[in-house]
C-alpha cells in the first residue's frame, strides 16, 4: 500500500470515529433540548461550515455553461435540495426522537441498516442483486432482531422502532444523492440540503418544542460536535480521502460507524455491552459487509 493510500484509509478511519461518536453527542443532547431544537441547530452549523469550502472550491471554469444550461442546473439544485433537505429531516427527525429511548450503540448499528437496504431497494429500479446481498440482508435482519426484540412480547422499545424507520429514509436519502451528485456538485448539494433540514427542524422546534437559549447553552459541547465535528469536519475528512481511496475502502467505512457508535456508548454513557448486544451488533456488521462483497473482492462499485 502506497504512502497517499495509507493516508486517504487513516482519514477515513477517522471520520468513521467521528460519526460513530456522533451518536454519543446525540444522545448526550437529548438531556437538554428536545430532539427538533438539537437537528436544527447542528444541522444549521453543519450548513454554515461547509461554505468556505464552497468558496475554496468554486474555481471558474475554461467551458462557461449557456443561460439556458445555468437556469436548468438552477432548478434542478434547487428541486434536489429541497427533495433531499426534506427526506433527510425525516430520516434525522426519527433517529433523534427515537434515541431518546434507546442506546447509542444500537442506534449506531440499527441506522447502518441502510448499507443493506440500498442495493435491496435498487431491485425496484432496476439493479442486479446477487447472493451475498440477499445473505447479508438476512443476518443483517438476524442481527437487528437479537439488538432489538423485545424480552416479552409486547415491549419492543419504541426507540429501536423509531430508527429502524429512519434506516428507510436514509435509504431513500443515498439513492437520491446518487441520482443527484451526477449533476450537482456534492458540497454545493450537502450545505443546501442541510439548510432546508435545519430550517425544518428549527420551524417544528417552534410549533412542538419550548426551546430556550439556556438550554442550548448547556447542549453546547453535543451541538457542536454534531454540527461541526460530525458534518463539518467529517465530511471535509471524506471528501479528501475518497480523491485516493478504493471505493470499497468507503464501502466498509460505513460498516465501521456503528461500531464506534457501540464503542462510544460503552466507553463515555456506561451503557450495558451483554452478550445480546455484542451478538446481535456482530452479525449486523457481518450483514452489512456481506452486502458489500462484490465492492470488496470484485472490485465494482455502485456510486453512494
Amino acid at each position: 500500500m502506497n504512502k497517499t493510500a495509507l493516508k486517504a484509509d487513516l482519514l477515513l478511519i477517522v471520520t468513521s470515529i467521528i460519526w460513530g461518536f456522533a451518536f454519543v453527542a446525540q444522545r448526550v443532547g437529548m438531556d437538554f433540548i428536545g430532539p427538533f431544537t438539537y437537528n436544527g441547530v447542528r444541522f444549521a452549523l453543519g450548513s454554515i461550515s461547509l461554505i468556505p469550502l464552497i468558496m475554496y472550491f468554486n474555481q471558474p471554469h475554461r467551458n462557461q455553461p449557456t443561460r439556458a444550461q445555468r437556469n436548468a442546473d438552477r432548478w434542478v439544485f434547487i428541486l434536489g435540495s429541497l427533495a433531499a433537505g426534506s427526506i433527510l429531516f425525516i430520516g434525522a427527525s426519527l433517529q433523534q426522537m427515537g434515541m431518546q429511548y434507546t442506546t447509542a450503540g444500537k442506534a449506531g448499528f440499527l441506522t447502518g441498516l441502510y448499507v443493506v437496504l440500498v442495493p435491496i431497494v435498487g431491485i425496484v429500479l432496476g439493479h442486479s442483486t446477487k447472493l451475498p446481498t440477499w445473505l447479508g440482508a438476512i443476518l443483517a435482519v438476524i442481527g437487528m432482531y437479537i439488538l432489538s426484540a423485545p424480552d416479552r412480547l409486547g415491549q419492543m422499545n419504541p426507540g429501536d422502532l423509531l430508527v429502524i424507520a429512519s434506516a428507510f429514509f436514509w435509504t431513500f436519502h443515498v439513492l437520491l444523492i446518487d441520482n443527484l451528485a451526477k449533476r450537482l456538485d456534492p458540497i454545493q448539494l450537502s450545505t443546501a440540503q442541510f439548510a432546508w433540514c435545519a430550517l425544518y427542524s428549527l420551524i417544528a422546534a417552534l410549533v412542538l418544542e419550548q426551546p430556550s437559549l439556556e438550554a442550548i447553552l448547556q447542549a453546547a459541547v453535543p451541538i457542536l460536535y454534531g454540527g461541526l465535528g460530525s458534518v463539518g469536519i467529517a465530511y471535509t475528512l471524506q471528501v479528501v480521502a475518497q480523491r485516493d481511496a478504493p471505493p470499497a475502502h468507503s464501502s466498509i467505512i460505513m460498516c465501521l460507524e456503528g461500531v464506534f457508535a457501540t464503542l462510544g456508548g460503552i466507553l463515555i454513557l456506561a451503557e450495558p455491552a451483554g452478550l445480546r448486544s455484542l451478538g446481535g451488533s456482530g452479525l449486523m456488521l457481518l450483514g452489512m459487509l456481506a452486502t458489500q462483497w462484490d465492492v470488496i473482492f470484485g472490485g465494482s462499485h455502485e456510486t453512494k
